[in-house]
């Protein structure tokens, strides 16, 4: 079942509405008991991952929290979703894998990604997730706005082509902000982040941030390619004004319990 129109509008649009973490606990708070059943969150457990994931535990650790390993994961980042999933006590995270079948024909020797990293991508990430995306409504993501022009006019919800929304909780967060609550909540960081990696991907796609370069500058870098096919860029226009919207609505219509 997609998310109706009504459904929809009472959902924050823009702004930051969420640029706190006590909006953004409310925020949560309000979707998870107005949508029981029908909310996951998908997770690179990556550079700024805990933030999200400390979140939505602190709400409801049987969230399903989905992860995929594409198999050309750094040995880190698999390490760091056991730790941070302990840590959190976080009790329902699923993996999700290329079919083996498709990556057996399509990329034998694992080179595909060197010539072709759309396809990669399309392989490893995408049609995984595509088979269990109709299961659920709204998709939580950790995407910010500061991350990379690209994301610079990220909605908190962002209604998608087939009906479901995405929900991007942090999307006002400030690199500060992530920084804070990470030292507050005393949450492990991811290992390569004291590498110099600010945004973690594939190994074969992923180079440390250099001085001056935006969190995302190390993905894919040389190419013109920002997202892996999971996310759509969000580009504001120069002149743009990204209005502000209250979450009173959404708060409104939770649920008595």
């Amino acid at each position: 079942m997609a998310i109706s129109d009504a459904e929809f509008q009472a959902l924050p649009q823009q702004g930051d509405v969420a640029a706190s973490e006590e909006e953004t606990g409310r925020v949560l708070s309000s979707v998870l008991a107005r949508f029981p059943g029908r909310v996951a969150v998908i997770s690179s457990f990556g550079a700024e991952s805990a933030v999200l994931l400390a979140q939505v535990a602190a709400q409801d650790r049987a969230v399903p929290v989905f992860f995929l390993d594409t198999e050309r994961h750094f040995p880190e980042t698999l390490a760091y979703r056991d730790e941070l999933t302990r840590h959190l006590g976080l009790e329902d995270v699923r993996t999700l894998r290329p079919a083996r079948a498709e990556v057996e024909y399509r990329d034998p020797e694992g080179q595909l990604v060197a010539f072709d990293p759309d396809a990669c991508c399309a392989l490893r990430k995408v049609e995984p997730l595509e088979v269990v995306l109709p299961e659920f409504d709204i998709w939580v993501t950790g995407r910010k706005r500061m991350q990379a022009a690209t994301r610079a006019a990220l909605p908190v919800a962002e209604r998608q082509e087939d009906g479901s929304v995405k929900l991007n909780p942090l999307a006002g967060w400030s690199e500060a902000q992530i920084t804070r609550f990470m030292k507050d909540k005393a949450l492990p960081p991811h290992p390569l982040v004291a590498k110099g990696y600010r945004s973690i991907g594939c190994e074969p796609c992923t180079r440390p941030v250099g001085a001056g370069e935006d969190s995302r500058a190390g993905r894919w870098a040389g190419l013109s390619k920002t997202e892996c096919g999971l996310h759509r860029p969000v580009t504001a226009p120069p002149d743009a004004n990204v209005e502000e919207v209250s979450a009173a609505a959404l708060i409104a219509e939770r649920p008595a319990r």
